[in-house]
């Protein structure tokens, strides 16, 4: 028998990043405004959101910027992407920290943008880091 949950996995940081850009290039997906697309230190008022109260970026996902930083599946190294393959990198081998991006609600808009990354040690519990799942077909 199949094991429902067997495909759902964290995503790639570089499968993140092509998600929230969403065909963008800018700093910001969806319309490229922040304060429309997530929640960070200036509009937040220091809390987390409920999900889906601000825009969806083109792909109809929501919160890609901001609210909580997602861990992603990546091993963090501040010189793998100058030297990973162009296409679907999956990160360094092995490292310390794991790496989350999208940043958070009481961290600033430089934070949030879709090219910053973030590093911590896989298992640190705080209020302000989530996750988001990826399914592969």
């Amino acid at each position: 028998a199949a094991n429902p949950g067997a495909n759902y996995r964290l995503p790639t940081e570089a499968e993140w990043e092509y998600a929230a850009r969403a065909g963008t290039a800018g700093d910001y997906g969806g319309n490229g405004v922040l304060n429309d697309m997530g929640w960070y230190n200036t509009n937040s008022g220091s809390v987390t959101h409920a999900v889906a109260q601000k825009r969806a970026n083109a792909w109809g996902l929501y919160d890609m910027h901001g609210n909580v930083f997602e861990w992603v599946q990546d091993w963090y190294s501040s010189s793998y992407y100058g030297a990973s393959p162009a296409s679907d990198p999956t990160g360094p081998a092995t490292g310390t920290q794991r790496v989350l991006r999208g940043g958070s609600f009481n961290y600033s808009s430089d934070q949030a943008r879709s090219a910053y990354r973030w590093a911590a040690v896989l298992g640190d519990r705080v209020g302000y880091y989530g996750f988001r799942l990826a399914r592969t077909p």
